[in-house]
């Protein structure tokens, strides 16, 4: 019997699997501070120059409410005469400020902009800082998926914790702009190790029925990290002792050591098949199912019978014929622009006019029902599903523009819809590309499909320098892609309660014949080999 039959035997989704998600879920509440703290940390306050005070001798409060221009945003902050007026033509093209600035404290007390001076010419310097982060987690997807692939789920998963905690405490203590951004950099490598192998390891100990509603589970985790998160930065104004609350914690993550177990399925893939069956015993006893010798390892038939199938194939596999490289393509979009918007709207939340602290909540909140409502659309069209979502999620976006400034409620609550539809979209997305990729070509399929998501991560942070050309252009972005994401989702094939594709075959619906020196009816001129491959599963 294979993994899956044994996990029928020793129960999909007992007592031992609940005790997993429950070590798997908690991290993703720290994840979720760290993906987003840069919200408070990285925060713009009303800034203006000293020599703009009216005089040493007679000091009086800075009237900060003057720097606001017509779309809301600081104004006229940048020149270094303003004693006089707010009016542009009064303020005259000076050079930048040789006094240092000055800032607000109604709302933060400091945060990295404030302490290193990152607005002006240097205000860019804030958006390639979260980009470099969000690099972090491109780089810490290649190097740790494979050392996971290598090494274990587990080992994995402990380093990354360490990482996150080290780096994270010590960019608190950051002496400048450029330490914090590279220990920053190197906490974003953390996030990639922990969410995707805490996922796999979920899943690779779950039955077939339970995984979908497993992987929900995490999700709603990362939820609660972003409604907390608005609650800690709300009570803590300073950016280093937020930081610090929400990096310190992660050093209880050491029990982690003897808490987590192994991922018997990885283990029995690589040959390690005693340690796979103690790991097993234990969970079957756990479960209050025991097993005995009847399910000898010898019978147990795992993932390397199937390795040289899959070694026959590569990425280059995903684009070579016409079918799959359009389903291709379009997958890869849609990670891309899902992830690209989700941050987006995520990371700049002070865009909308209203408290931050109370939209980072709401936006928090938000991600719960949608993250339900999927599992209950899944079932009945996932093609469906993904293009309502999508459509709903950048209509809502684009409408923004045409709402005025000062109705910062109904901005909000246009942002929140977008958001809500963005969520869901991102949720069906992992389920929809898993079944969209045939079984010989799917790993490979998943792993470019999230590299193109970290490029959608990075360049999120960076859309907003976009500002400069116009004020609406980052929500504009944010509704034509999703919109042009929904088009294209028409012409994904609906896999729900379907069987999946094994082949490339199956994909393109002809033979795929090697003596031809090709493929049939006019397909792709490259050989592949014929090969039929059975029930391996998206592991």
């Amino acid at each position: 019997m294979n993994f899956d039959e044994i996990l029928c035997v020793i129960g999909g989704f007992g007592k031992f699997q609940k005790i997993l998600y429950v070590w798997i879920c908690v991290p993703q509440i720290f994840l979720a501070f760290h993906m987003l703290v840069s919200v408070f940390t990285g925060a713009v306050p009303p800034h203006l120059c000293r020599s703009a005070r009216p005089s040493a001798a007679t000091p009086a409060p800075l009237n900060f409410s003057v720097l606001t221009g017509a779309d809301g945003r600081p104004d006229l902050s940048c020149y270094a005469s303003m004693n006089r007026s707010a009016d542009p033509e009064d303020v005259g093209a000076t050079a930048g400020c040789q006094g240092g600035w000055e800032y607000s404290q109604e709302t933060f007390q400091s945060t990295i902009v404030t302490e290193w001076d990152l607005v002006c010419d240097d205000a860019t310097l804030n958006n390639v800082g979260s980009s470099i982060y969000m690099f972090g987690l491109l780089v810490g997807a290649v190097v740790f998926g494979h050392l996971a692939d290598k090494y274990g789920r587990r080992v994995i998963i402990l380093i990354g914790l360490a990482i996150q905690a080290t780096f994270g405490v010590a960019a608190a203590f950051a002496p400048n702009f450029y330490v914090y951004t590279a220990l920053r950099f190197m906490v974003g490598t953390s996030i990639s190790a922990i969410i995707m192998n805490a996922f796999v390891l979920g899943t690779e100990w779950t039955g077939l029925k339970q995984r979908m509603l497993a992987g929900i589970i995490t999700d709603y985790f990362f939820g609660f990290g972003y409604i907390i998160l608005a609650g800690l930065a709300y009570l803590i104004r300073d950016w280093r002792k937020l930081q610090l609350a929400i990096s310190a914690p992660g050093f209880l993550f050491f029990v982690y050591i003897w808490v987590l177990p192994k991922s018997a399925r990885w283990l029995m893939a690589n040959d390690r098949k005693e340690e796979a069956w103690e790991v097993i015993l234990k969970a079957a006893q756990m479960n209050g199912k025991p097993i005995g010798k009847e399910l000898e390892m010898c019978q147990i038939h795992n993932a390397e019978e199937k390795a040289p199938l899959r070694s026959s194939y590569s990425f280059l596999d995903l684009v070579r014929t016409p079918t799959m490289r359009k389903q291709s393509l379009i997958v890869f979009y849609l990670w891309f622009v899902n992830v690209l918007v989700y941050y987006g709207l995520s990371l700049n939340i002070s865009d909308f006019g209203m408290n931050i602290y109370l939209t980072q909540m709401i936006f928090g909140l938000v991600e719960m029902p949608a993250r339900t409502i999927t599992l209950f659309t899944l079932n009945r069209s996932r093609k469906i599903s993904q293009l309502a979502f999508l459509a709903v999620g950048g209509s809502a976006c684009l409408l923004t523009i045409f709402i005025p400034q000062d109705l910062s409620i109904i901005r909000t609550v246009l942002a929140m819809v977008g958001k809500f539809g963005i969520t869901a979209s991102l949720s069906i997305i992992y389920v929809y590309s898993a079944e969209v990729f045939p079984t010989v070509i799917r790993q490979n399929g998943i792993g470019i499909s999230s590299m193109c998501a970290r490029f959608g991560g990075v360049l999120a942070p960076m859309m907003y320098l976009l500002r400069s050309v116009s004020s609406h252009a980052p929500m504009v972005l944010c509704g034509l892609c999703p919109l042009l994401g929904s088009a294209l989702t028409l012409m994904l094939p609906e896999t729900a309660n379907k069987p999946l594709p094994d082949t490339i075959e199956d994909v393109e619906g002809v033979r795929l014949s090697k003596e031809d020196g090709g493929v049939k009816k006019g397909l792709s001129d490259a050989p592949l080999t014929n090969v039929t491959v059975g029930g391996a599963g998206t592991d």
